[in-house]
């Protein structure tokens, strides 16, 4: 079983009995991810539709969600192990996807895909600014705080 096979499966074992379409289901797994503190697999999910998406403006959207679980993923490896020789320098990483992210979420309107844009942007940028503040020292995500994001 190959790789998008195993993500087709686990998105189908994730559904709620919901009758929309296979986009929507991958979409709506990624923040069922997100809020289980499951970046990488809320990345992986994703990445399913990243790759296939031809409209443009909902690529650049799907791209930034995904660079903002990796930012997590850093985060919470960090958090995890963080006198690990590889863990412990995730901190500059994680602020380059958040800006990447940032960057690719500028033009959308503060309300897309039934996401509040306005707050999914204050928390990426609250998250990079307290580690750039902190002077990449602090990592301000952990287990008990971790941010939830929730569609309209």
């Amino acid at each position: 079983m190959n790789k998008r096979e195993r993500i087709s499966d686990f998105v189908r074992s994730l559904e709620s009995g919901s009758t929309e379409g296979a986009s929507r289901n991958y979409y709506t797994a990624f923040f069922q991810l997100w809020n289980a503190q499951k970046y990488y697999e809320a990345h992986d999910v994703l990445e399913q539709l990243w790759l296939v998406e031809k409209n443009a403006e909902l690529g650049r959207f799907y791209q930034a969600l995904i660079q903002a679980a990796g930012a997590f993923v850093h985060l919470q490896k960090n958090f995890q192990q963080p006198s690990h020789p590889k863990h412990s320098q995730r901190l500059p990483p994680a602020t380059r996807l958040f800006e990447l992210a940032l960057r690719n979420l500028e033009d959308l309107p503060d309300e897309f895909q039934a996401l509040d844009l306005a707050r999914f942007r204050e928390l990426l940028t609250r998250y990079r600014e307290e580690i750039v503040a902190a002077d990449f020292r602090r990592n301000p995500w952990s287990p008990s705080t971790a941010p939830r994001v929730e569609l309209r």
